[in-house]
Order: C-alpha cells, then structure tokens, then sequence
C-alpha cells in the first residue's frame, strides 16, 4: 500500500465515527442524485441490475438507497476504510431492524468488502456486474484510466457506470486565495488539495477504455461557512484532507494560513459568512451491447 493510499485511509477512518456524516452533506447529495437517476431515467429504471458494485460505500448512505429501490439485486459495497465498512454495516442493522413488516419480504443480498479498489478490480472476475456506482469516490484514484480498464472488463454486456465526483472547480476560493498569498511573497503558487479531473477528460478517460453512450451533467453547489477555519475543519472531518503542496522556506505555515483567511474572507465573504464552491460531476456510460437514451 502506498503511503498516500495508508494516508486516505487512516483519514476515512478517523472520520467514520460520526464527523463524516455531520459534516458530509455535498456527499449526500450527490449520492441522492445518483439514486434518483437510476429511478427516473428511461432504459435505467427498468433494468434488473440483479449485480450491483459499488465502489466507496463511506457509511453506507448510498446503499441504503439501492438495498431500498433495488430489492431483489445482490449488492457488493466496498471500500477502503474499515471503520467506514462498519459504520454502514450498522446504518443497514438499524433499518433492517426498524423497517417496518411491509418492506421485510426483501431479499437484497448485501455484501461488505474492505478493499482498494485500485489493487482490488484487476483480479476481479470479469463480467460480473450489471451496474457499477460510486459516489464522491473517484477523485482519489491515483490512475483512473487503469481502474476504468477493469471496471469495463467487470461489466457485463449492457452494463452501466454510474458515478458522481468532483471536478477542477471546487474550492476555488481556497486556491484562489492561496495563489495570492504565495504571489505576494514572490512564490510560485502551490495546490492546497487535489487536483481533479474535468468532466471532458473523464469522457476521455471513459472513451478510451471502452465505454459508449458517455453522458455527463455538472453543476457548482455553493456552501455557506461561519468562517474559513470553520470550513477547514468541516474538509478534515470528512476525511478529505489531502494535499499535495509541501513546505517552503521563507514563509511559515502559520504566515502562509493567516495570510490565506484574510484574502479569502476579503474576496468571498457572505451573509453569515464565507462562501465553498462544489463543482459535481455526474457520468454515467454504458457497455458496450447498450444504445444511448436521454
């Protein structure tokens, strides 16, 4: 394993016991949208997806979805943090033990499995699942194009992908601010976060590993903080962390954040506080087998 693999799951983990779900509400809604698109869309909602995959169950928000709208499937949630696999363990227990008699007679078949799904997929069987679907899971691929390689390969003829992730212009007021900082002290700008794929090269990612009917949706989801530090604290207590600049001399942490609040509270500040941009990918794409619908 990585180091920055070990690292997103030791992040995940800690977030598992209750952070994650307080503070992941841009997550849930994305996992809402992808649920509602496999109910409404035509061609999707009268399918038998009788094998379902879903890549970075978190704490079993999405799957509690499918288990609900998806009742005869046999469903394999996986993910890379074991504290999150028991979380969403215990969110199905309390509904399975709560649900009320008329929804007991359902037999989906859900199966937990802690794994990375990027050492996980290439021993996969192939053609073992009708849909795959992950939600705000793909931005942590180290090599997104090898995984869709064998995502294609584990989809049966007709499958479907379905994911939700997001895309370059998220956080841009935290980078924005960043940038100005480091320009003022004469250094070249660093990432503070991930870099993410635009919906254009995750269509190109998808082309060349062999997907068709490629659809894509976006959308920018605002979100209000009582201040930065406050938004800061609520990206750690999801467990999304991660950040890809290093130190640099002439210019201490402390300098470099302090520096960065006032910028950010100067240029995006709201009523009530200070604004976060999501930008959300929404893809979907068939195997091959499958003709397009809208």
């Amino acid at each position: 394993m990585s180091s920055r693999t070990a690292a997103i799951k030791r992040q995940f983990n800690r977030s598992s016991a209750g952070s994650y779900d307080v503070h992941a509400h841009v997550q849930r809604s994305m996992a809402n949208r992808l649920a509602k698109s496999l109910k409404d869309r035509e061609h999707v909602s009268d399918r038998d997806w009788s094998n379902i995959l879903e890549i970075g169950c978190g704490t079993g928000a999405l799957t509690e979805m499918l288990v609900k709208d998806w009742s005869n499937a046999s469903i394999t949630a996986l993910d890379i943090a074991p504290d999150m696999i028991k979380a969403a363990e215990q969110r199905l227990l309390w509904n399975a033990v709560n649900q009320s008699d008329s929804s007991k007679e359902k037999t989906t078949s859900v199966s937990f499995l802690q794994a990375d799904i990027e050492i996980w997929a290439p021993n996969a069987p192939s053609a073992s699942f009708d849909l795959i679907v992950s939600s705000a899971c793909f931005q942590w691929l180290s090599n997104p194009k090898q995984t869709l390689d064998h995502l294609r390969r584990m989809l049966r003829a007709g499958g479907l992908l379905l994911f939700t992730t997001f895309g370059p212009d998220t956080f841009h007021e935290l980078h924005k601010a960043f940038h100005e900082v480091y320009r003022a002290n004469g250094m070249e700008p660093q990432r503070h976060g991930l870099s993410f794929q635009s919906a254009d090269q995750w269509k190109s990612l998808l082309k060349e590993s062999g997907y068709s009917s490629i659809q894509y949706e976006h959308s920018i989801q605002t979100e209000t903080y009582a201040s930065v530090r406050d938004f800061l604290i609520s990206v750690k207590a999801m467990g999304a962390s991660t950040s890809e600049a290093v130190a640099m001399r002439g210019l201490s942490s402390r300098r470099l954040f302090a520096d960065m609040y006032k910028v950010y509270e100067e240029q995006f500040s709201l009523n009530g506080g200070i604004a976060a941009s999501y930008e959300l990918l929404f893809l979907h794409a068939w195997a091959e087998g499958k003709s397009s619908y809208n």
